[in-house]
């Protein structure tokens, strides 16, 4: 359970290595030196778990996944009348079409899904894949590119946060808290 999903996603699905954001930038360091393939994959995995971060905050999506919930279209079902937007922010990101970013986004989706429905190991309950996903939140926040604003389509202002991109021994205590602060919302899914 300890792994970080970001990269069991990003091994899985063969992409290259994502980077930490710099809090002083708010930026991936040499951002146009990377490909197109690259940016995808630092602007897409991070979108997508970060969806499946808000989606587990209720009994209800996190019911949803471990009763084997197939989602045909996972986008739709993260980030429901605000799909077009978050793949749009993550074409634009990459330097890639809509529909490219759209299937890309999708795959990672349907990967990360498997993950996160195992996770809770034996004898899964609701409490502990929302309690697996709040151990994941940093994990995922210091990749995703603030440009993205995926807080604003989250309805979750705390995910844009600046300080999330930092790390070391103040800010690691600081993200345990808000870790812990941050097991359940029902704001967005019924």
């Amino acid at each position: 359970m300890a792994d970080n999903i970001i990269e069991l996603v990003r091994k899985d699905l063969d992409y290259a290595p994502l980077h930490k954001i710099d809090p002083n930038i708010q930026e991936v360091k040499n951002y146009a030196a990377l490909s197109n393939e690259e940016k995808l994959a630092q602007a897409a995995i991070p979108s997508v778990l970060a969806g499946f971060f808000k989606f587990t905050r209720t009994d209800a999506g996190c019911n949803y996944i471990l009763t084997g919930g197939t989602s045909k279209n996972w986008l739709d079902t993260l980030f429901e009348d605000r799909r077009n937007i978050a793949v749009e922010k993550v074409a634009h990101y990459a330097g890639i079409s809509a529909d490219e970013a759209a299937v890309k986004m999708e795959d990672i989706a349907k990967d990360a899904v498997i993950i996160i429905h195992e996770a809770p190991g034996e004898k899964p309950t609701a409490e502990k894949l929302r309690f697996y996903m709040s151990n994941q939140r940093h994990n995922i926040l210091v990749y995703l590119p603030p440009v993205l604003q995926l807080g604003y389509l989250l309805n979750d202002n705390a995910i844009d946060d600046r300080t999330n991109k930092m790390e070391g021994p103040v800010s690691s205590f600081m993200h345990r808290i808000e870790d812990m602060l941050s097991e359940g919302d029902e704001s967005k899914y019924p």
